[in-house]
């Protein structure tokens, strides 16, 4: 049987236009983007050409944007940038209880630090309440992270409404927006951090950015030499930053997710013919990812479904412990029931996906659960 990919939120494949830009700087792109003589031009081109790609689709300027290694690096400086150049205001932040472990461990290590963390609840469908995070903060707090859109489930946050709260109080606001860009607008969130992914949008892994508006104070994680504006020492890689320039200059045509997006409530839909009420969806149903459906099938284990059909790549919503199946934890903080979370899948779909291969899961998860 065909092999099918429907885990595009684990990591996406490198469009073939992005790997076209790639190509020509493995030969022409050698010298040191720091370096003024003529071997180091075309690398310092290609690094600010990208700068000024990512910039536009996120709304920025280009000196607001520092490269990363990617979307875990790119939070890991935010939060401890911002902790560590603010010891003197306070040393509290604020997140939610579903953030993903590139947020939620990097808390607990400032914690471990006499950091002071607040984590706030989300209801049943996944979404923080403005109102909660507005009753969370105390003179104290620097930091408010909260990110744009659920991995596992899709969900979107109130993002702009909850920045609206940070900047009346006058606190910073960042957001991991790895999940959302390319898929849903990203750029008029009124925050003063994000973070992107590249493998999350058709760019290679290892390289993602950090948008810090102008005026933020950020203390470096890498210190070293003065590249990205003293933000983030280490030189700049002119191969990795055009792919996800290119990656970022692509992504701002949202029109592809409206197929997508029909492709997934397909799939719903057709879960729902084939299972009625033994089916059950994860996250909101509205405000979504276009490209992912996180569904349970109830009183059954993901794990199980998906070994079945192992010629489909999906994830499951659960983890199989010596026997035991654990929630994770964003379904755990959505209230989900035991016995319907267990039963999670997500099926994240890209760019590439068909209607052909859409119904053909269909009919492999109907043979296999009967």
């Amino acid at each position: 049987m065909d092999r099918i990919y429907l885990d595009f939120n684990a990591s996406t494949p490198v469009d073939p236009r992005v790997a076209a830009v790639m190509r020509p700087l493995l030969d022409t792109a050698h010298g040191n983007p720091s370096s003024a003589h003529w071997a180091g031009q075309p690398a310092r081109d290609a690094v600010e050409r990208a700068r000024a790609q990512v910039s536009t689709l996120l709304g920025a300027a280009p000196d607001e944007i520092v490269f990363t290694s990617g979307g875990s690096e790119a939070n890991n400086l935010a939060l401890k940038g911002v902790f560590f150049a603010n010891r003197d205001r306070g040393d509290h932040i604020i997140t939610s209880a579903a953030e993903h472990p590139a947020v939620l461990e990097v808390c607990a290590f400032l914690a471990r630090l006499g950091g002071q963390v607040t984590y706030l609840p989300v209801d049943r469908q996944g979404r923080v309440d403005p109102e909660d995070l507005a009753a969370a903060i105390t003179p104290k707090t620097i930091l408010i992270t909260l990110m744009h859109a659920n991995n596992e489930t899709g969900t979107v946050q109130p993002i702009a409404a909850c920045a609206r709260v940070a900047r009346d109080r006058g606190v910073l606001f960042h957001t991991d927006a790895a999940q959302s860009v390319g898929k849903v607008e990203t750029d008029q969130l009124g925050v003063d951090l994000l973070s992107i992914a590249g493998h999350k949008l058709y760019a290679p892994k290892g390289v993602g950015a950090l948008y810090v508006r102008r005026g933020v104070a950020l203390e470096p994680l890498i210190h070293g030499a003065g590249h990205e504006a003293g933000r983030r020492a280490g030189t700049e890689s002119a191969l990795l930053t055009a792919a996800l320039g290119e990656a970022c200059a692509l992504a701002a045509d949202l029109a592809p997710m409206r197929r997508v997006q029909e492709l997934r409530d397909a799939l719903w839909s057709g879960l729902q013919t084939h299972f009625g009420d033994q089916v059950a969806l994860n996250g909101h149903p509205e405000h979504r990812l276009p490209n992912t459906l996180n569904v349970s099938f109830v009183g059954r284990v993901g794990a199980e479904i998906l070994a079945l059909i192992p010629e489909v790549a999906a994830s499951t919503g659960s983890a199989c412990h010596a026997g035991m199946v654990e929630l994770s934890p964003t379904l755990r903080a959505m209230g989900v029931p035991p016995e319907v979370g267990m039963g999670a899948i997500r099926f994240s779909l890209g760019r590439s996906t068909t209607a052909g291969e859409i119904d053909a899961v269909l009919g492999r998860l109907a043979n296999a659960l009967g």
